[in-house]
């Protein structure tokens, strides 16, 4: 599988931002899979809480059919992060896998975050959909969305479901003030637990982040700085491909997917796990109360 990873920036618009994302995926050729990042057709919004964003999301079915065209034109399945509105005052962050003109699925995300400068909580309901692999005709994608990739209960359900490969599309950076110790703890902190998971369930594992500098329109904090490399690894955790820090790139990765099933062999985790003690992860935290109520 050639997978095509869309590393960019926001430009000041919608329209901006879309036609940048069309030149960088047209740089590209011969790709079966392009992975596009969180949100990728907005400024990320969430840094304050306004309810003057959820307008962006009323164009959600007009995203879907000019996506889907996208896909169609180009024959490749193409994963799309959007911002969806279910209904007046519901809404989610959703990632809507297209093949070659039709949609195959669609995943919600599941974890979301409330921090300063991520307050995601504002803007969108958990999902509702599950940990679903996608099927598509390059294969069963595992689709999450950025803070899920911190959790790996999601990586692993995917993985038992038959995943064939995990995908991230995300949003995240440094605030500017952060020591440099700190970032560079934080970007290796991401890149570490997600080349985890792809170790623990054998599965290869691409996940894509925005780049650039965006500001704060409250003025409560001086804006995000997001830190780029987006990157893809195997079954091993081996990084195939590692992208910039600070630019707009398109980068192009082969992945073969027969090879988790030799990784598998050699270090079957799967078969080694002990299922009928795991009961305690249904807990919240396992000191007991659960069982008092």
């Amino acid at each position: 599988m050639r997978v095509a990873l869309i590393q960019q920036r926001y430009h000041g618009s919608k329209e901006a931002t879309t036609k940048k994302t069309l030149d960088l995926i047209n740089r590209v050729e011969g790709v079966d899979l392009v992975l596009l990042q969180e949100l990728h057709q907005a400024p990320y919004f969430c840094q304050e809480e306004s309810t003057d964003w959820f307008t962006l999301a009323q164009d959600f079915e007009i995203d879907l059919e000019f996506w889907r065209w996208v896909s169609e034109e180009r024959r490749i399945v193409l994963v799309a992060s959007l911002f969806e509105q279910r209904a007046p005052g519901l809404y989610h962050n959703t990632a809507v896998v297209f093949d070659k003109g039709k949609i195959a699925g669609r995943y919600r995300k599941m974890h979301i975050p409330d921090d300063p400068g991520f307050y995601e909580k504002f803007y969108f309901t958990p999902g509702d959909l599950g940990f679903e692999p996608i099927e598509t005709s390059v294969g069963r994608l595992g689709v999450l969305i950025c803070w899920d990739q911190w959790f790996p209960e999601a990586a692993r359900i995917m993985a038992l479901k038959g995943a064939q490969i995990l995908l991230y599309p995300t949003a995240i950076g440094w605030f500017d003030d952060d020591p440099q110790e700190e970032q560079r703890r934080q970007l290796e902190a991401w890149i570490t637990i997600q080349r985890s998971h792809a170790i623990a369930n054998g599965l290869p594992l691409v996940a894509v982040n925005r780049v650039g500098f965006e500001e704060d329109r409250s003025g409560c904090l001086k804006g995000i700085r997001f830190w780029g490399n987006s990157f893809a690894c195997g079954p091993q955790g081996e990084l195939l491909i590692q992208l910039s820090t600070d630019q707009e790139e398109s980068g192009v990765v082969e992945i073969d997917l027969d090879r988790s099933r030799e990784v598998r062999e050699i270090w079957p985790f799967l078969r080694d796990r002990r299922i009928e003690a795991y009961s305690c992860l249904l807990e919240r935290y396992c000191d007991g109360s659960e069982k008092n109520r």
